[in-house]
């Protein structure tokens, strides 16, 4: 049984007035368990709305969002219990950070599940650990941290929770590139050692092409495509036309295929690019040797 499922899934704004726009239209899609899910979409084509009604934050006009099979709005009431089993991060998450001590945010969340004391020093350590903060930063205002680590310790803040399914939402906006290599590193080892279902929404092609096992493709309120990375990034011009820059190397890689090398569709890192390209050279070499 897939964990998360939607059944003809819509999102109306301002329905019934003249500002009436459909965000999320027909939407039909299921993501197994322990997945890491990339979503990727141009701004305005649906993806965050889409992504915020898969934790209840937005109830759907029409259809269903499943959870185990279960509708999440069957009773309203239970919402909240919802959001602790699939937590949320959204871009900039930091702006949230509010406690005395970066410790009292991260606890926040399991305060409000219940938890004893002791399991909420568990999970606090843990989620600091998991988002890569080191332990004497734990006592400090979060105000005193630099921007790479308020915004792990907001992501720690939802770890804490210990969700089954993680949303990203552009979780590396505005940091600089060693800054966003660190976060990406952390949420990568989160769940190789969690094993839950990771959901990031980035407009980093980059990005979703080095860590996600499978890309959904958001585009006018609808699914455009969802599947393997290696054959979403083959749809190169596809995707151009939908307004999405594929991965650089990914567009060398397409280049040099019309220009007529024997390279494979769908190349995603420097490192795949390179054994390629050594590969036709060694040919080569053996063709004239």
């Amino acid at each position: 049984m897939p964990i998360l499922e939607t059944k003809d899934l819509c999102y109306v704004y301002g329905a019934k007035t003249p500002f009436e726009k459909t965000a999320v239209k027909d939407v039909n899609l299921s993501i197994e368990e322990g997945e890491f899910v990339g979503v990727i979409g141009h701004t305005g084509s649906g993806k965050s709305t889409l992504v915020q009604m898969f934790n209840g934050l937005l109830r759907p006009t029409s259809g269903q969002v499943l959870l185990r099979g279960q509708d999440i709005w069957k009773d309203p009431k239970k919402i909240r219990a919802v959001r602790f089993q699939v937590g949320m991060v959204f871009q900039y998450p930091e702006h949230q950070l509010f406690e005395e001590t970066v410790a009292k945010d991260i606890a926040f969340g399991p305060k409000n599940m219940g938890l004893t004391e002791s399991e909420i020093e568990e999970r606090v350590q843990a989620a600091a650990s998991f988002a890569g903060l080191k332990e004497e930063l734990l006592e400090k205002s979060p105000f005193e941290l630099s921007g790479g680590e308020k915004r792990r310790a907001a992501i720690a803040g939802v770890i804490a929770m210990d969700p089954d399914v993680l949303i990203l939402d552009e979780p590396t906006a505005g940091l600089d590139p060693r800054g966003r290599d660190v976060l990406l590193t952390q949420i990568m080892n989160y769940h190789k050692q969690r094993k839950n279902t990771v959901l990031l929404v980035s407009h980093s092609m980059e990005d979703i092409a080095r860590i996600a096992d499978r890309v959904l493709v958001v585009n006018d309120a609808g699914i455009a495509m969802f599947d393997n990375t290696r054959s979403i990034f083959a749809r190169g011009k596809e995707l151009e036309q939908m307004g999405l820059q594929v991965p650089q190397i990914t567009k060398i890689m397409m280049k040099l295929r019309e220009k007529g090398f024997p390279l494979p569709c769908g190349v995603l890192t420097v490192d795949q690019a390179l054994r390629e390209l050594l590969q036709i050279m060694g040919k080569e070499g053996k063709k004239h040797g």
